[in-house]
């Protein structure tokens, strides 16, 4: 008898633990199906299935279509409101759709639009997040509602949030000091606070109240959740699209400019053309008429310096140095070329000794010059 109870004990004990298991496989089915955030079938903490089964229960026929062809197929007319949860997967091509769906009059709202999208909406406007300090228990603050919806009296309260600032007409609501959490462009609606809608936060100050009457409004909503695969072939991304707009007329400009170049430069050059001199001037003469120019105007400092440079041009040829190594690396090549002292050799090449003072003083100098070639010629 003992035996037959401990038996259907453990019997119990197995099948609760299996119905346990079972149970929760079904609970976490949709959210491994459904993981967006904001999902209407997803129950995990950042799905929105608490608010999809509130509006279901309060009369309101849940549509959710999850591809452009499922949006598509199902009829938006006056009397319902659109909403688009993970809008960072929505195509341009369908952004196009929901805006005539919008000037349609019927209701669009956009959960939390990024940067990129927001840019497709409208040029001017601005986005820009909000901290869980800031976001926190943010009042409506519009009388009028917004898109024909009343909000006044209520709050958002939230983790984080995203903001939107646009000069000029427009509704806007839960207002903050560079934008606000909810606005209307061009009949869209911007819902900055997605986590309103979320099943963790939904209960957290009036986002109850919110998510129920912004997509409770009308008898019927079409839940649109968009996909990768919805964009057309002209929605794919391209080199060209992700370049800026002035890089085509800059490139026409450089390649204009480039022609512009090769014509000019082509006009001024051409093959050289040979012409035959009146005289032919023997260099020995030219040198000789240098130095009685130098000796007629006394410039002694002048003609040392020629000397200088001479003799480092061709000590440096000898040595097998560049002809334009500076003085003192030649000083420097023939002292140890010569095994002579670096500090004589220099100072007849250094460009900052004091120039010769009498025309006897440039011919000693010269001739010191002179055999100091010499040396490192014979060595």
């Amino acid at each position: 008898m003992t035996r037959l109870r401990v038996g259907r004990a453990r019997v119990v004990v197995i099948a609760a633990i299996v119905l346990a298991l079972v149970v929760g496989v079904w609970l976490t089915r949709g959210a491994e199906e459904y993981p967006g955030t904001a999902d209407p079938r997803n129950p995990a903490p950042e799905g929105a299935q608490a608010v999809a089964r509130v509006l279901e229960d309060q009369g309101v026929d849940v549509t959710i279509a999850r591809s452009a062809d499922a949006f598509e197929d199902a009829v938006v007319d006056d009397g319902t409101t659109v909403v688009v949860s993970s809008t960072h997967e929505l195509a341009p091509s369908t952004l196009a759709r929901l805006r005539e769906h919008a000037a349609s009059a019927a209701r669009v709202v956009l959960v939390e639009p990024g940067y990129a999208l927001a840019r497709e909406i409208d040029e001017e406007l601005g986005t820009l997040p909000v901290a869980a300090d800031d976001a926190d228990a943010v009042a409506a603050r519009c009388p009028d509602g917004v898109a024909g919806v009343g909000l006044d009296g209520l709050t958002v309260e939230v983790d984080r949030a995203t903001s939107y600032r646009l000069d000029g007409d427009g509704e806007e609501c839960f207002p903050r000091e560079a934008g606000s959490l909810v606005r209307t462009v061009d009949g869209l609606v911007l819902f900055g606070a997605g986590q309103a809608l979320t099943n963790d936060q939904v209960t957290r100050g009036d986002n109850a109240a919110v998510a129920l009457r912004l997509l409770g409004h009308d008898p019927r909503l079409v839940w649109y959740v968009p996909d990768a695969a919805d964009a057309v072939a002209d929605d794919a991304v391209t080199i060209g699209t992700l370049l800026p707009d002035w890089i085509g007329p800059g490139l026409w400009v450089l390649a204009l400019s480039g022609v512009a170049l090769v014509l000019w430069r082509f006009r001024r050059l051409g093959p050289l053309s040979t012409e035959p001199l009146p005289v032919v001037v023997r260099a020995v003469e030219t040198a000789r008429s240098r130095g009685r120019m130098y000796r007629r105007s006394g410039d002694r400092a002048h003609a040392a310096r020629a000397l200088r440079r001479a003799a480092c041009a061709d000590i440096a040829g000898r040595l097998r140095l560049d002809r334009g190594t500076a003085p003192p690396a030649v000083a420097e090549a023939a002292a140890r070329h010569l095994g002579a002292p670096v500090a004589t050799v220099a100072a007849l090449l250094d460009d900052d000794r004091t120039p010769p003072a009498t025309d006897q003083d440039l011919v000693r100098f010269a001739q010191d010059l002179a055999r100091l070639r010499r040396e490192v010629r014979r060595s």
